[in-house]
């Protein structure tokens, strides 16, 4: 467990309030770090804050400020930001339960485990879980965190439970607007057929450890070459070029029986035959598609 909680405060239900500590479900993974390097003299390029007509300030003279006209601020210390009184930032009162399917994917953000403060808040803890998991509910709240107010769900996880932060309504874009373009149409049952044929040979549980970040073992390779080359640039080799894109019907027939026949393993690519260039009439081409 986290040596600190990121919160501390209670779960409220009603007239029941249970002690809790929450902590962080996730961590950031392997990346490489860049920085910004002056290519002539191979030294780092560093930032500092200036003011115009002044010149570069201490951070102990800088405060949060809010434009209300052009060049106007009020200005807040952080004493004040952290004075505003929000009954939320010590409590998460559950003021709605709802089936956990209701809730779109699109609106989850963050997990965090939440464990009960102390041993005489287990018991309240444990009664407030094994309820959530009988009905087959997620608790819905408000919670105040590091400067924001957050929607938040809770269900049972194990022997503890897992609250995660959700955007708000107007943080999610509309499906809609992306999807207005796509045709309305029926596919055909046999390539419908096919497709459910390739998912379900393809159908194994979930294990997370076997997919790992191959662009940073990528560019950890390319900067052991560049280490070996002394400068010397490396382009790696670039890939087969994707397959044309063809609406023919028959092509996708093909290529599912094929992908089903090979249990979903994609063949070696082939370099394509030069043909010589042969020009087409306008009757030939396919009509543009027009947009709704």
């Amino acid at each position: 467990m986290a040596a600190r909680a990121y919160w501390q405060g209670q779960i409220r239900l009603a007239l029941v309030s249970i002690p809790v500590e929450i902590y962080a479900a996730t961590k950031s993974g392997a990346q490489i770090a860049f920085h910004q390097i002056h290519q002539p003299t191979g030294k780092r390029v560093r930032y500092e804050k200036t003011v115009p007509g002044i010149g570069p300030v201490k951070p102990e003279d800088i405060v949060k400020g809010f434009e209300v006209s052009k060049g106007d601020y009020v200005l807040l210390q952080p004493e004040e930001i952290e004075a505003v009184k929000l009954e939320s930032k010590k409590t998460l009162e559950l003021t709605q339960f709802v089936d956990a399917d209701e809730i779109d994917v699109l609106y989850y953000e963050r997990p965090y485990y939440v464990v009960p403060a102390d041993d005489l808040a287990e018991e309240a803890f444990v009664v407030l879980r094994e309820a959530l998991r009988r009905a087959k509910k997620v608790g819905l709240g408000q919670l105040a965190m590091r400067g924001r107010e957050y929607i938040v769900s809770l269900k049972p996880c194990g022997r503890g439970m897992v609250l995660e932060t959700l955007r708000y309504a107007d943080e999610v874009n509309r499906a809609q607007s992306y999807f207005r373009e796509i045709d309305d149409v029926k596919p055909d049952p046999e390539l419908l057929d096919l497709a459910e044929a390739l998912i379900e040979k393809k159908t194994a549980p979930f294990k997370p450890d076997t997919f790992h970040d191959r662009y940073v073992d990528a560019l950890e390779r390319l900067i052991e070459k560049k280490k070996k080359a002394k400068g010397r640039r490396i382009i790696e080799d670039e890939e087969e070029a994707p397959a044309k894109r063809s609406g023919n019907v028959i092509d996708l027939m093909a290529a599912l029986k094929k992908s089903v026949d090979t249990g979903g393993k994609s063949a070696p690519a082939k370099r394509p035959a030069k043909k010589p260039a042969a020009s087409r009439s306008a009757s030939s081409k396919a009509p543009a598609r027009k947009r709704a």
